[in-house]
């Protein structure tokens, strides 16, 4: 998993908990960097599944939450860092443009990367079901994604996961534009 999900999962909940509660997690977790990570480099997820699981014990709520709030706050990181893959008229449009355009894009960067898959299938002009794939199993951090991408196009849907296979490895989510 590439660093920069490290170190933007560290600053946004040092920033809503504050550092000493990133201090807690680093130090109530065994990993494998003992919490040291640069955006640029590649590490395990069992880190960021200790980190997520160990911030729900000190806070109190739930991991697909935790993973859903993330997901919400990378996708905005990922917008204002990466504006030129931003340049579709809605969601549908950028969600369709994931795997063909946006993902390839991001391979000739981080040519390691891990990348999740979202094969999206427009059912009618308000009905769209994405495909979520990724060995790591974590729809809830995508289901972040779409929010913040819902939000980024400024539409309003409503979300439902559908179905999940391999223990979440394979997730059918639902989004319908609302009005």
């Amino acid at each position: 998993m590439k660093g920069v999900v490290f170190t933007e999962f560290l600053e946004l909940f040092e920033n809503k908990f504050g550092l000493e509660v990133v201090n807690q997690i680093i130090e109530g977790c065994e990993l494998e960097t003992d919490g040291i990570y640069t955006s640029v480099g590649t590490y395990s997820p069992k880190d960021m599944f200790k980190m997520v699981g160990k911030l729900s014990e000190l806070k109190d709520i739930p991991v697909s939450d935790l993973l859903e709030i993330y997901g919400d706050y990378f996708f905005d990181f990922l917008s204002k860092g990466y504006p030129q893959f931003m340049d579709q008229p809605n969601s549908f449009s950028f969600f369709e443009s994931m795997d063909s355009h946006i993902h390839p894009e991001v391979l000739k960067i981080y040519p390691e990367a891990e990348l999740l898959s979202f094969d999206a299938e427009i059912n009618a002009e308000n009905d769209m079901t994405l495909l979520y794939k990724s060995s790591r199993t974590m729809s809830d951090f995508a289901v972040g994604l779409i929010k913040g991408a819902i939000s980024y196009f400024n539409e309003k849907v409503t979300i439902e996961k559908l179905s999940e296979e391999n223990n979440g490895e394979i997730v059918l989510i639902n989004i319908c534009k609302i009005g």
